[in-house]
C-alpha cells in the first residue's frame, strides 16, 4: 500500500506512491459523464480461442481494517465478515496477512489507526529504540506466539474462505531499520533495511510465517517481502521534541540491489523455517516501476520468485508486466489497489462504483492476472466524511465504518456503510469466479472469461455515460452457440444492486440488450461453448 501522507493527501492530490492510496491522479478522476452518438450502442464480442490460464480469485490484505476490528463486538465483526467473504457479499477467497514490524516499546504511537501493526518480536523489559543487537531468531524467547490479536482473530474466522494466504512486510521491525522507525528512512530514498539485518529479516519474516501455519492450521502459499519498495514514499519526520510526527504507516525504501539480496536470503530461510511458502515479489506501486526492478533482478533471483506481485496505482506499463510474466512462466497478480473516484463522501453516487469497475476490467484486459487484490475494501468511516482528514472527504473503500469504535458498541451506534463500489465489484467477483479463465475481447469497456467445464460464459460490462446504451453480445467467436442460448443481464445501477433481469434469447449468434445509464451490468451466456 503507498504511503499515506494523510489519507486526505492521497484522494484530494492524487499523490504518486500511495500504496493503499491512489498514486496517480488517473485513479482518483471520475468517469467520463458525457455520452456521444457513438456510445448509445456497442457490439462486445468475446473470443474464447485466446484463454488465460485458470483464475484463482479475488482477495484483500488484511490491514489495517483486521487490525482495528479484530477486537470489534461479535455482531459488527460478523456483518463485517459476511460483507467481504460471505457468498451475497464480495465473495473474497484470497487473503493476504501482513506481518507487522513494530516499533521500540518506547516510542509513541503516531501511526494512522490501524497502521501499528504488532511485531512478532517480545522485547526484553527496558528495551528501548537504541536497543538494535538483542534479537535472535533462534532464541523461542525473542518470539511472542500470541503477537497481533486482533489480525490474527481474521485469520481463525475467514480462514474456511480463503483459497490461498499470502503473508507480506510493510517494513521491517524497528531494530533492523536505519532510522529506528517502522514508517520509512528520514531519507526517502535511501534503503531502509541495514545490510547486517537482511538474514535476520528474512528469519523474521520466515519464522513468523511458519507461526502463522501452527498456530491456525493454514498453509501459506506465498510471502512477499516487500511493499512498494523503489519508491520515495517512505519517510519518517521528527518534530522540534525529536519525537516522530510524519510517516504515519509502516513502509520501507528498499531499492532493486537490495531486494535481490534479500530474496537470496529468503529462500533458504523458508526452508530452514520448514514452510512450504514460497516467494512473491516485489508488490511495486505501478507496472513500469515493477519492470524496472524486475529488469535489474538477474536470472538466479528471478529464479527464486515463484509469482509476481504488482499494484495498479499507476496504470502505464500492463501489458509490458503481463509480458514479463509470460516470458517467465510465472503468475502474475494485481496485489493491490484503491482508489476514490469521487469529489467527496457518498454512499449513493455512481460514480467511484463506475470508476472501480472500469479500472478492475483495464486490470483483467491489459494485465491479465490470476488474482486480483483489493487493498482493503474496510475502510475508516470518520477518515473518509466530511471534516475528516479531508475538507470534502473520500470514497476509499468499498466498506466503511468508524475506526474508532469500542467493545460496547453495537451496529446501531457503530454502523457498516457500504458505497456503490460494494455493488459494482460484486458484478466481477460473483460471475468470474476462480477457476474461470480470462479470455479476449474487443470492447474496452467490458472483460470476460468462460467457465471450468466450458459450459458458459460471462462478460461484465461498464457504461460509465449518463445514456442507456444498446449492446450486442456478439458470440461468434464461440465453436458452438446452441438454438437455446441466452444471455441474463445481472446489473448495478442508481436504480438497483446486482437486478437479475429476464433471460435475452440468442439469435443469429448475437444477443441485443439495452443497459442504463452509469450501470455495470454482468451478462451471463449460456448455452455458448469454446469447443464443440
Amino acid at each position: 500500500m503507498a504511503p499515506r501522507k494523510s489519507r486526505t493527501s492521497r484522494h484530494l492530490l492524487g499523490v504518486v506512491g500511495i500504496t493503499a492510496l491512489a498514486t496517480t491522479a488517473t485513479l482518483l478522476a471520475a468517469p467520463s459523464s458525457t455520452a456521444t452518438a457513438a456510445d448509445s450502442a456497442v457490439t462486445v464480442r468475446p473470443d474464447p480461442s485466446v484463454q488465460q490460464e485458470k483464475f484463482e480469485g479475488w482477495g484483500t490484505s488484511l490491514v489495517w481494517f483486521a487490525d482495528v476490528t479484530g477486537g470489534y463486538p461479535e455482531e459488527i465483526r460478523e456483518k463485517l465478515a459476511s460483507l467481504l467473504f460471505g457468498d451475497e457479499g464480495l465473495a473474497l477467497n484470497i487473503a493476504r496477512y501482513n506481518i507487522g514490524g513494530g516499533n521500540a516499546p518506547d516510542v509513541k504511537d503516531y501511526l494512522r489507526a490501524g497502521g501499528a501493526v504488532e511485531g512478532w518480536w517480545k522485547a526484553p523489559d527496558g528495551t528501548t529504540r537504541d536497543d538494535v543487537d538483542w534479537w535472535d531468531a533462534e532464541d523461542p524467547a525473542d518470539w511472542n506466539p500470541k503477537a497481533d490479536a486482533t489480525q490474527r482473530w481474521w485469520v481463525d474466522r475467514i480462514k474456511g474462505d480463503i483459497d490461498h494466504w499470502e503473508t507480506f512486510s510493510n517494513s521491517p521491525p524497528w531494530f533492523m531499520t536505519k532510522s529506528g522507525y517502522v514508517s520509512g528512512g528520514f531519507d526517502a530514498n535511501a534503503d531502509q533495511l541495514k545490510p547486517d539485518s537482511v538474514d535476520a529479516f528474512s528469519a523474521y519474516l520466515a519464522g513468523a510465517t511458519r507461526r502463522l501455519e501452527q498456530a491456525h492450521g493454514i498453509k501459506v502459499d506465498t510471502i512477499d517481502p516487500f511493499n512498494e519498495p523503489n519508491t520515495d514514499y517512505w519517510k519518517t519526520e521528527l518534530g522540534p521534541d525529536g519525537e516522530p510526527v510524519g510517516g504515519r504507516q509502516e513502509g520501507a525504501h528498499i531499492g532493486p540491489d537490495l531486494q535481490q539480496t534479500v530474496i537470496r536470503s529468503l529462500a533458504p530461510a523458508l526452508k530452514e523455517a520448514k514452510t512450504g511458502a514460497r516467494i512473491s515479489a516485489m508488490d511495486e506501486t505501478n507496472p513500469d516501476l515493477f519492470a524496472q526492478n524486475w529488469n535489474a533482478y538477474p536470472d538466479d533471483v528471478r529464479d527464486l520468485v515463484a509469482q509476481m506481485n504488482v499494484h495498479t496505482y499507476g496504470t502505464g506499463g500492463r501489458t509490458k508486466v503481463r509480458d514479463l510474466a509470460e516470458a517467465a512462466g510465472k503468475p502474475l497478480w494485481m496485489s493491490e489497489v484503491e482508489g476514490d473516484w469521487g469529489d467527496g463522501q457518498s454512499f449513493t453516487d455512481m460514480r467511484p462504483g463506475l470508476g472501480l469497475a472500469q479500472h478492475m476490467v483495464d486490470d483483467l484486459r491489459e494485465l491479465e492476472p490470476r488474482g486480483w487484490v483489493f487493498w482493503q475494501p474496510v475502510e475508516d468511516y470518520d477518515n473518509m466524511k466530511p471534516g475528516g482528514e479531508s475538507a470534502k472527504g473520500g470514497n476509499w473503500g468499498s466498506i466503511q465504518l468508524p475506526f474508532s469504535c469500542t467493545s460496547e458498541d453495537t451496529l446501531e451506534s457503530c454502523p457498516v456503510r457500504t458505497n456503490t463500489k460494494f455493488d459494482t465489484a460484486r458484478n466481477f467477483t460473483h460471475y468470474i469466479k476462480p477457476g474461470d479463465r480470462l479470455i479476449k475481447v474487443d470492447d474496452t469497456s467490458s472483460a470476460a472469461a468462460v467457465s471450468p467445464k466450458d459450459d458458459g460464459a460471462t462478460v461484465v460490462h461498464v457504461n460509465s455515460t449518463t445514456d442507456s446504451r444498446t449492446v450486442t453480445v456478439d458470440l461468434s467467436k464461440f465453436r458452438r452457440v446452441s438454438g437455446d442460448a441466452t444471455v441474463t443481464p445481472v446489473v448495478t445501477s442508481a436504480d438497483g444492486k446486482l437486478e437479475r433481469r429476464d433471460p435475452v434469447a440468442v439469435t443469429d449468434k448475437k444477443a441485443v440488450i439495452k443497459v442504463p445509464a452509469q450501470s455495470v451490468t454482468s451478462f451471463v451466456i449460456d448455452g455458448a461453448t469454446a469447443r464443440r
